[in-house]
């Protein structure tokens, strides 16, 4: 919202709603009878400064650049540093009493985002599945429904504070979260595990074309070892892997053609059987005896 405004907007994922109010800009000039603001960010706020779950801090701004009117072509490269300074303007109009939480990757039914999605829809085709890293990496996912539910009880209870909100208990490792997709979807996959490196030398990018998966290396730094003490403290509870991958494939066949194409092509994320298969083929010949 620009300068001087002020109100209420509905933010979803994965379809569902959660109302949330947005803090006064600079420039407003009365706080109205507000008594109580809740934010829904990301944990792309905050920068990990090395590999343990601590270690938080936000990401500046770069100097010169007007929060309240960025360029499209800049707001996508400073993501995080905007969403930090979105935090800080809650916390500036409304101390002591906003509760902003900041969910990992919101996942589950209706996520057109497709960055969980694909694994559920990739398994159940069966064959061979390319699969990133060597299964070791950790992941963090949480259904949407439980952080719908979750942040619902938090506004109720007006539970102040900040909250990474992320799951489950413990992380994953990609091969324990893949693993507990197949099981519950009943697919007979099997997994072709390819490094890291050499995804890169084809151009196969983390997080995008092979989705939840981030390389657990310093310069990612515990991207998916976020603290969530705080929330689990307060009652953030998960549903089970097997529910939300079982829910998620019965979504996915239900909806619109395009939307299945796309999936399929990899437009949003994943990538295409094709592509696939032309990475596992350049793996295997990668292997072979000199």
């Amino acid at each position: 919202m620009g300068p001087g405004r002020r109100g209420a907007t509905a933010e979803g994922a994965c379809g569902e709603s959660l109302t949330v109010t947005l803090a006064l800009a600079d420039g407003a000039t009365s706080l109205g009878t507000v008594s109580y603001t809740l934010r829904l960010g990301t944990l792309e706020t905050t920068t990990l400064l090395s590999e343990s779950f601590d270690g938080l801090v936000a990401p500046a701004l770069p100097a010169g650049l007007d929060p309240y009117a960025v360029p499209i072509a800049e707001a996508r490269r400073n993501y995080g540093p905007l969403k930090a300074f979105s935090e800080k303007e809650v916390e500036k109009h409304y101390a002591g009493m906003n509760t902003i939480i900041r969910p990992g990757l919101i996942v589950g039914p209706l996520d057109v985002s497709d960055r969980f999605t694909y694994w559920p829809y990739r398994l159940d085709k069966g064959g061979e599945v390319l699969a990133p890293g060597d299964g070791k990496d950790p992941v963090q996912i949480i259904d949407v429904r439980d952080i719908a539910e979750w942040t619902i009880r938090m506004a109720e209870n007006k539970t102040f504070g900040t909250f990474n909100a992320t799951g489950p208990l413990k992380p994953y490792t990609m091969a324990e979260m893949l693993d507990g997709i197949q099981k519950a979807i009943n697919s007979h996959a099997t997994f072709t595990w390819v490094p890291a490196d050499f995804l890169a030398e084809q151009k196969i990018r983390p997080w995008s074309n092979m989705p939840v998966w981030m390389p657990d290396r310093s310069d990612n730094g515990a991207w998916s070892r976020r603290k969530i003490d705080k929330a689990l403290a307060t009652g953030l509870t998960f549903r089970p892997l097997a529910v939300t991958a079982k829910d998620t494939l019965e979504w996915n066949k239900k909806r619109p053609e395009a939307e299945l194409q796309a999936l399929a092509e990899g437009r949003r994320a994943g990538i295409s059987a094709a592509r696939e298969a032309e990475v596992l083929k350049a793996w295997k010949e990668k292997q072979k005896p000199s």
